[in-house]
């Protein structure tokens, strides 16, 4: 994935153009794939490796097709016995930075801050979040769902974005993900993203804007 430049620091780049070109970086997707990504969604987050024949009984759809679909995007990670444990922004097992995902008792993990304000809405279902500031150390804990984001801890957090250039590929974790993170404050996140040109800070309230556009992709309307 290609970045364009943003100038850094909070609020000088608009949620809507970030939304806008976070969106238009991803694979376009048709009603059946849209199914096929929110089976997928939903069956990980239980905790369990998914079997592609799963997401085929649970929309009803062709199970050759599915594994079609699956096989031409970007960002879907299985293990060796062929089960999906990662898909667009979503994992099974923990990752370094950890950004939990804990519903109904069963933890996940995703793959950036951005992640965790999207796939709530999609899963349907109140997520506890809990990251750290890479930066201080510092817990953050925040509540999410189709309506957005409370409860957050500390109040003056904030998530680093970057502003995709050009489609997403391959490499999305290293070009995107990595940096999207959380931060407890504006003093560690601004010395974060001086080190890191390309980016830029957004509240967790903006950012969770950011990431409806991501979910609706999936699920149009949900939460408007």
């Amino acid at each position: 994935m290609a970045t364009r430049d943003a100038t850094p620091g909070h609020g000088e780049t608009s949620v809507e153009s970030v939304s806008q070109a976070i969106n238009g970086a991803m694979p376009v997707l048709f009603e059946t794939d849209r199914q096929i990504a929110t089976a997928l969604y939903r069956l990980m987050s239980l905790g369990k490796p998914v079997e592609p024949a799963a997401i085929g009984e649970a929309v009803g759809i062709d199970g050759d097709y599915v594994e079609g679909r699956l096989a031409s995007w970007p960002g879907v990670v299985r293990d060796q016995g062929g089960r999906i444990v990662g898909f667009w922004g979503h994992a099974i097992a923990k990752l370094d930075p950890e950004y939990r995902l804990i519903a109904d008792g069963q933890t996940t993990y995703a793959w950036c801050a951005l992640d965790t304000l999207f796939i709530p809405g999609i899963i349907g279902k109140t997520v506890r979040v809990e990251a750290s500031d890479p930066i201080s150390g510092q817990p953050i804990s925040i509540l999410v769902d189709r309506d957005g984001a409370r409860g957050v801890s500390p109040a003056g957090a904030l998530v680093s974005v970057v502003v995709p250039d050009g489609p997403s590929g391959y490499d999305i974790i290293e070009s995107f993900c990595h940096r999207a993170l959380f931060f407890t404050s504006e003093d560690t996140g601004a010395k974060w993203i001086a080190e890191h040109p390309d980016t830029t800070l957004l509240s967790v309230a903006d950012a969770f804007e950011v990431g409806r556009a991501l979910t609706t992709r999936i699920i149009p309307g949900v939460g408007q």
